[in-house]
């Protein structure tokens, strides 16, 4: 069973080499305080961070997750990762994975206001149940982001490619579905393209072939989106990616919202339109993303 705990990094430079790593790593207990009362990810959301999901001890896609790190770094003028250090921290952090599903959050702050170094750390707890979601579906609704398709492009300093600690709007979209009794939203640019949603990649089957929204308009490329086209391409399927005009999400013949906790999770109803849930193909891509992978 898996426990919760926490392991705080010091990060060295990203260009340093070297076998091992564990003198900059210090464990925390999960349940006390640990961070400054100047921590910026606190204060200010400043910050970057990902989540991996483990099965059965098996931290899953970990390299994408480590570069869409450093990505996300890049793009806020953080420090850059050092691969091999967090490698090591998720090793021992799915050390605590005991059997069944698992959540490790890697997190890099910029640390506290005039600080010499960013704030790191890692953190482990048991995964959610979403058997229900994976087989029964979800429903959505959807919701305006409140920006066009291309603002990212006029705009980057909005930091919408990067995975930031700062959560508030996607929260409060999630509350907003709940009160329009939904279980999840899919965000629509301002001149009417799906984008995605607030914790999860989008995915569309029309006929035999799949679509997801160009990684443009500052979508955040999903790992398990990645993954899951990698598996659909390998049984013969069609998969690529396209600016999605709203008006085609009633259009689709099934629809998916994949993370790497949540996985697959089929789509049942947009807004007050029924969709069909697949569950020979939905079954198929939750056995997949529950194998273990690199």
């Amino acid at each position: 069973m898996t426990r919760r705990s926490a392991l705080m990094i010091i990060p060295v430079d990203a260009s340093e080499e070297r076998a091992d790593f564990a003198d900059t790593f210090a464990r925390a207990d999960a349940a006390a305080p640990a961070l400054s009362v100047g921590e910026l990810s606190t204060q200010r959301g400043d910050g970057v961070f990902e989540s991996i999901g483990v099965v059965d001890g098996h931290a899953q896609e970990v390299m994408p997750h480590l570069e869409r790190l450093v990505h996300s770094a890049r793009l806020c003028d953080l420090p850059e990762p050092n691969i091999a250090q967090w490698k090591q921290a998720i090793e021992i952090a799915a050390g605590d994975c005991g059997a069944g599903e698992a959540v490790i959050k890697l997190i890099l702050s910029r640390g506290v206001e005039h600080g010499p170094t960013p704030t790191a750390w890692v953190t482990v707890a048991p995964a959610a149940d979403f058997s229900a979601a994976r087989v029964d579906g979800i429903r959505v609704v959807t919701l305006d982001r409140g920006y066009d398709l291309h603002v990212a492009e006029r705009a980057p300093w909005l930091l919408l490619g990067a995975k930031t600690l700062s959560y508030a709007v996607n929260m409060a979209a999630l509350r907003e579905a709940h009160r329009r009794g939904a279980d999840d939203a899919i965000f629509l640019s301002s001149d009417g393209f799906v984008l995605e949603a607030p914790t999860a990649s989008l995915i569309l089957r029309v006929g035999d072939r799949f679509v997801t929204p160009a990684p443009n308009g500052g979508i955040l490329h999903g790992t398990t989106q990645l993954s899951v086209y990698e598996h659909l391409a390998e049984r013969g399927f069609d998969v690529g990616y396209a600016e999605i005009p709203a008006s085609d999400l009633g259009k689709a013949d099934a629809a998916w919202l994949v993370s790497s906790v949540r996985l697959a999770a089929p789509v049942s109803r947009i807004d007050d339109h029924e969709l069909p849930v697949d569950a020979a193909l939905t079954a198929d891509l939750n056995a997949y993303l529950l194998s273990p992978r690199d």
